[in-house]
This record gives C-alpha cells, sequence and structure tokens, in this order.
C-alpha cells in the first residue's frame, strides 16, 4: 500500500563545525580547528539516518541553487534517499554553525535560508507523496504553519512523529497529531513552560501527554528514554559507548523510532532500538557520517 515507510518533511543545512577546546562565553573569543563542512539539517539528517538502516525514505524540503544544496542534494541520492520533493532555490541553502567540545558535546547557531521558504503550499502541491508514505517525521527548523499543513496532509492511517526541535509552544491540533511527541530536557521545559512540574522526566511525560499527544518519549542521552502512552510509562536503557560527537544523534534516534513504529513495533520496542542506533552515532565525528547501518546496530 505505501511506497514509503518514512517520509521526512523538514530542514536541509550544510553544518559548518569547528572543534573548541571550550566553548567561548559572552564577548571570548576563542581559537578552533580546522573548519569541516557536513550536509546535515535535522530533516536531511533524519532521512540519511533512515534510509543507511534500510527504510524506503523520501525527503520533503528546500534547498538553495548553490553548492551547499548540490552537497545536500548529494548526500541524499548517496544514502538511498528518494528527493524527487527536494525543491531547489528561493533563498540560500540554511547552514549551521557548530562548535564541538573535547566531550563530544556542540553547541549550533543555525541559519534558516531556504528552510524558512519552505511553504504550506509546497506541503500541498507533495499530496502523492503523503498518500505514498507510512510515517512521515518532522521538526521545527521549518515554519511552525508549514508542520501545521504536514498534519492536515496526513493520510489516513498513517502516523505522524514530531521532534519540536528548536522548542517552541505548540498548538493544540500539531499535539493532537503527535504519535509521538519525542523531546529532550531542554525541549520539554520549554514546551511545558509554566507547566513544568518537578525534575522528573516522568513527570515531564504525563503533564505532556496530558496537553494531547497520543504518546511521547523523553531522550536521556546516555541514559537511554522514557516512553509514555495511555498504557503508562516505561523507561528504555541505552548502551554505553565512548562519545566522540553527540551531532545529529538525535536525529538518528528520531529517524530510527519512526521508522520502527512504521514496521509495526511497540512505542517501546522502536525506543530501545533507536537508542541503540543514537548510541552508534555519537561513536563518529559529524552528522550524516556518523549514522549507522542496521548491521552495524545489530553488531553494538
Amino acid at each position: 500500500m505505501y511506497d514509503y515507510d518514512l517520509l521526512v518533511v523538514g530542514s536541509a543545512n550544510a553544518d559548518l563545525v569547528i572543534g573548541v577546546e571550550r566553548r567561548p562565553g559572552a564577548g571570548e573569543t576563542v581559537l578552533g580547528t580546522d573548519l569541516a563542512v557536513h550536509p546535515g539539517g535535522k530533516g536531511a539528517n533524519q532521512a540519511v539516518a533512515a534510509a543507511r538502516l534500510g527504510a524506503r525514505t523520501a525527503l520533503l524540503a528546500r534547498v538553495g541553487d548553490d553548492a551547499y544544496g548540490r552537497l545536500l542534494l548529494d548526500s541524499q541520492r548517496a544514502a538511498g534517499v528518494d528527493t524527487v520533493g527536494v525543491l531547489v532555490g528561493g533563498a540560500p541553502t540554511g547552514v549551521a554553525l557548530i562548535t564541538v567540545d573535547p566531550s563530544g558535546d556542540n553547541s549550533i547557531v543555525v541559519s534558516p535560508g531556504a528552510n524558512g521558504r519552505l511553504t504550506p503550499a509546497d506541503v500541498r502541491a507533495a499530496a502523492s507523496l503523503f498518500q505514498a508514505s507510512r510515517v512521515v517525521s518532522t521538526q521545527l527548523e521549518i515554519p511552525l504553519e508549514t508542520v501545521a499543513e504536514v498534519v492536515r496532509d496526513l493520510a489516513d492511517g498513517s502516523r505522524f512523529v514530531l521532534n519540536p526541535s528548536p522548542p517552541q509552544p505548540l498548538p493544540a491540533d500539531i499535539l493532537a497529531a503527535c504519535d509521538p511527541l519525542i523531546v529532550n530536557e531542554h525541549e520539554a521545559r520549554v514546551i511545558l513552560g509554566d507547566a513544568a512540574v518537578g525534575d522528573s522526566p516522568e513527570d515531564w511525560a504525563r503533564i505532556l501527554l496530558a496537553k494531547g499527544p497520543r504518546s511521547v518519549v523523553v531522550t536521556l542521552g546516555a541514559e537511554g528514554a522514557l516512553v509514555a502512552s495511555a498504557e503508562g510509562v516505561t523507561r528504555v536503557p541505552s548502551v554505553a559507548v565512548d562519545a566522540v560527537d553527540t551531532t545529529g544523534a538525535g536525529d538518528a534516534f528520531t529517524a530510527a523510532l519512526a521508522w520502527r513504529l512504521g514496521a509495526g513495533a511497540t512505542l517501546a520496542e522502536a525506543a530501545a532500538y533507536a537508542a541503540r542506533v543514537g548510541a552508534a552515532a555519537v561513536t563518529r565525528e559529524g552528522a550524516q557520517e556518523s549514522f549507522p547501518t542496521a548491521a552495524e546496530v545489530e553488531a553494538l
């Protein structure tokens, strides 16, 4: 019935990465390593991560008619992603400026560029992609009104997965479609706002669930994840690894979870698999370059 296991609607950026001994404070300059340029963006990352795992994947995004746009298209095609939905032009390709410290933690500033020109009309024009997709995943590096249009254009029986990053308050219709809403600690606190109560991820998950999503996943880094639905709240462990670079690990987690849900896994099963995928991703530098194949996940 479905041509695609996963349709990703989202951002495509060029990641400009510099390693630093420590991240600068306000008004401070620090020296870093040579600049490295990688294909990235949360949407493009999710599409590549899913395709590497074996999912039939399509990407709906917008890039500029420039060298960074060509870099991103080449990366998608090399991973096996169908790029029929990638639109070209309208603005320069989005860029993410990333600093990575010796522990592998990163700080990111994003210039949206063409991502900000992915419109509700673009979503409506891609109706055939939505009808052909078992699961649709998106993020918030594209306009919120475009995400709202994605929800309106979902095919009957398809599943909607949202990672609200960078986080902002979400309208009720988007929250109600999420199955699941995937957040880390920072994203959970922003979305909860004044409703944030206590320091327990279990508390955050229950309060988030009460806001309307059909299910919620809270990622906990090296501690794995927590899943919440009408059936209850469950902790899912991760795998102990030596982290080199966490860039893109959350995108790999989301892609893996969305794909496994579409394949019939329970939320806890999908999250457990996704935690292994995320753990594999942090053992290598970069975003898309670090994403594992299914065989590498099994060997972890």
